[in-house]
């Protein structure tokens, strides 16, 4: 044995390599992930869906642990429960509903944890993908086993967005954009750019969080040609546990569509009413567009090749308004009301004119329709919830640390290259600073330790590796 190790050890010296040690595991094969990029992590996952979960947990294990806290602290606080409840609803509820590609690769996520010494299992991991959703499987849990919910454990309103083709972009053909508004505490984590090409389906382009397999805000782009994005429905309740998570659906969709039609399908076959949102969607190939709200009994689907849709969290339906969520439809004072009406004025006045940089604008924009004055509030589509004079029920405690905490916009040419642009942080380019804020508001102290600085970042463009 002594001799075959001093050959071992020659043979190093001969090649000019180092002495033998641990060989890379081969599930890695084909992944990366680059340094920070402008405040975002990307990182390349390819192969079986095992072999993407695996690359997905090693190569973001030290931030999938770091949200893993975020999540556990913001739904102990929110629903006053802990960790386990939310664990064995995983195991219990959720996952009986995921399909077996999906069970492969948070398996995969899991395994690729372990390598790394890490003590996080396969019901921390599926946990984690339903962050989006638990606020509503908690308050139909409640009501179920008569239970007062706390006034912070329903849906919280998310996101803004746009998509327009035709007569009102520059080129005449597709454009998307979107900022992401949640917690400050969860949203300054939501900078992962994931390229994914997967052994089956379409490769995929999106934004996301360390452990998740879906994007979550849900903005990206497949090799199809379909770009997706969504905004969430405000004051929306119902929930069904015998349904397939949000997060599995929003995958799939993301990965297997390659028309509307496609999406359309997938989002409703299974649909638990989870993370309700009005999905839009663009296909570049035939420069139309669509509105898909998908509420638990209502969904509405609506198509265009000339015009816009816009989204900031208002229910387009009447009747799903008025069946499924406790939306106040003539408040012009709610931030999603003001949003709504600032997207149409943005999209009648620069009609013809829309292209990657007037989006860009758009999501800086400062103007609130409510007071006709341009400062940041809850009601600018750049949202700032912690400047806001005039907080709304919605984004008390934990949301009162708020806002737009990232951005992204593709259209039509960067999507033929697979590329979009992201700005992590606002784009209007304030940056939120934690310390200074906690001292001013110490009921949200219980934040400490895992809030950190929100820096406003220049604008970059990411494209996936080539397949």
């Amino acid at each position: 044995m002594r001799k075959i190790l001093l050959l071992a050890l020659l043979l190093c010296v001969v090649l000019g390599t180092s002495s033998p040690g641990p060989q890379p595991d081969a599930r890695l094969k084909g992944a990366s992930r680059l340094p920070p990029q402008n405040g975002w992590t990307y990182v390349h996952l390819e192969g079986s869906p095992s072999e993407i979960g695996f690359q997905h947990g090693y190569l973001l294990a030290p931030e999938i642990v770091d949200f893993g806290k975020v999540v556990a602290l913001e739904l102990k606080h929110d629903t006053r429960r802990d960790w386990n409840f939310f664990r064995d609803a995983a195991e219990h509820v959720l996952w009986p509903h995921v399909e077996r590609e999906y069970r492969d690769e948070l398996q995969g996520i899991a395994s690729g944890l372990a390598a790394r010494r890490v003590k996080l299992d396969l019901w921390d991991v599926v946990a984690i993908n339903a962050y989006p959703e638990w606020g509503y499987y908690t308050r139909v849990y409640d009501k179920q086993h008569s239970v007062s919910s706390p006034p912070a454990a329903g849906a919280a309103e998310h996101c803004s967005a746009f998509v327009a083709t035709g007569s009102y972009t520059r080129d005449g053909r597709v454009i998307m954009a979107h900022n992401n508004w949640t917690s400050y505490l969860g949203g300054e984590r939501w900078t992962v750019i994931f390229d994914i090409v997967p052994a089956s389906g379409h490769h995929v382009l999106m934004d996301g969080l360390p452990g998740l397999i879906h994007s979550g805000d849900d903005f990206g782009i497949n090799s199809a040609g379909i770009l997706i994005t969504e905004t969430t429905i405000s004051g929306f309740s119902g929930y069904d546990p015998n349904g397939i998570p949000e997060f599995v659906r929003a995958r799939k969709a993301m990965q297997y569509a390659s028309s509307i039609d496609d999406f359309a399908r997938i989002m409703q076959d299974g649909n638990n009413g989870g993370y309700a949102n009005d999905w839009l969607v663009a296909d570049r190939k035939t420069n139309e567009i669509a509105s898909l709200e998908l509420g638990l009994r209502n969904v509405t689907l609506e198509r265009k090749k000339d015009g816009y849709f816009v989204g900031s969290n208002f229910p387009i339906s009447e009747k799903l308004a008025a069946e499924e969520t406790d939306f106040a439809m003539k408040d012009m004072g709610s931030s999603a009301n003001a949003r709504h009406r600032r997207w149409d004025q943005l999209m009648a006045e620069n009609k013809g004119r829309i292209d990657v940089e007037a989006a860009e604008r758009f999501l800086a924009d400062h103007f609130d329709t409510y007071t006709g004055k341009t400062e940041p509030s809850e009601r600018t589509l750049c949202g700032h919830v912690d400047l806001s004079q005039r907080g709304l029920p919605t984004w008390q405690p934990p949301y009162g640390i708020a806002g737009a905490v990232q951005n992204k916009v593709t259209d039509a040419a960067l999507s033929e290259q697979m590329s979009l642009v992201a700005a992590a942080g606002h784009a209007c380019g304030i940056s939120f600073k934690a310390a200074a804020h906690l001292a001013q508001h110490p009921e949200f102290v219980w934040q400490k330790g895992l809030l950190g600085d929100m820096d406003a970042c220049p604008w970059k463009v990411f494209k996936a590796q080539s397949r």
